[in-house]
């Protein structure tokens, strides 16, 4: 699959949450394409993922190994990409977790564990990077959701309570600052197959049932994500805020 080219995020500084595996991966090597300056954050090592990175696409990223439920080391995570970078011009906030739960396994830790990586986190990135953007006369920060609340499916309800969440505080943020012209909008992919959908949760049984949901008849990768973002990070969406961009197959239906 081949992205689009947006000359407007050459050169930019781009902050990305979990950029080192699954969707993110594949949005940190799409901005790399794009020539932007890419730093992320994620727990694991991602020494490897930034050889091959550099290696492919002749575009190094940074990367620092943090915590994003930290929001001290968030923070200061970004201000060291600022130091390299410069300025964060766009935020994306990609990193979750989707641990499957039932109601009744929910325990007070949990939740604070699930709403601190599904929101909280989502909340502090943000705080960190827009008094930046103001400064700068502008920027983009895009929320990475999941129509997993539009589904209304059972076996995770703080996750998607916390993706629907997401919604409300992207349409507030959208608001508040909009006269900064700092844009915030939200994506919300469909089922994508990652390395972790693909070794916890897809088998063939439960894909094929998805699929029948799904208007357009293949399955959802990576890259597919990856074209949304491009566009809501480039100066292409600068007239769209407080939105919610599906891209899921046509699964749900918005508007």
């Amino acid at each position: 699959m081949t992205l689009p080219i947006y000359p407007d995020l050459h050169d930019t500084s781009v902050f990305i949450t979990g950029g080192g595996s699954g969707i993110g991966a594949g949005l940190t090597e799409a901005f790399l394409r794009q020539g932007a300056k890419v730093a992320f954050v994620q727990r694991s090592d991602a020494s490897e993922f930034c050889d091959a990175m550099a290696q492919s696409t002749g575009n190094r990223p940074l990367f620092t190994s943090c915590d994003i439920t930290d929001p001290d080391a968030v923070r200061a995570a970004i201000e060291q990409a600022a130091a390299v970078h410069g300025p964060v011009q766009v935020l994306v906030n990609n990193a979750a977790n989707d641990q499957r739960h039932t109601l009744a396994e929910v325990t007070p830790d949990f939740m604070d564990w699930a709403l601190a990586i599904n929101f909280k986190s989502y909340v502090f990135t943000a705080q960190a990077v827009i008094p930046a953007m103001q400064e700068m006369g502008g920027g983009a920060i895009i929320n990475i959701t999941s129509i997993s609340y539009m589904m209304g499916n059972a076996g995770y309800p703080v996750y998607t309570a916390a993706n629907s969440a997401l919604n409300g505080l992207t349409r507030s943020l959208a608001r508040e600052f909009g006269p900064d012209r700092i844009r915030v909008n939200a994506l919300a992919p469909g089922w994508v197959m990652t390395p972790k959908q693909l070794e916890q949760w897809v088998t063939p049984d439960a894909l094929a049932e998805h699929l029948k949901r799904q208007c357009l008849p293949d399955s959802l990768n990576p890259e597919d994500i990856a074209g949304g973002v491009l566009f809501l990070a480039s100066n292409t969406s600068r007239a769209m805020t407080g939105q919610a961009l599906v891209i899921d197959g046509g699964v749900v239906v918005t508007g």
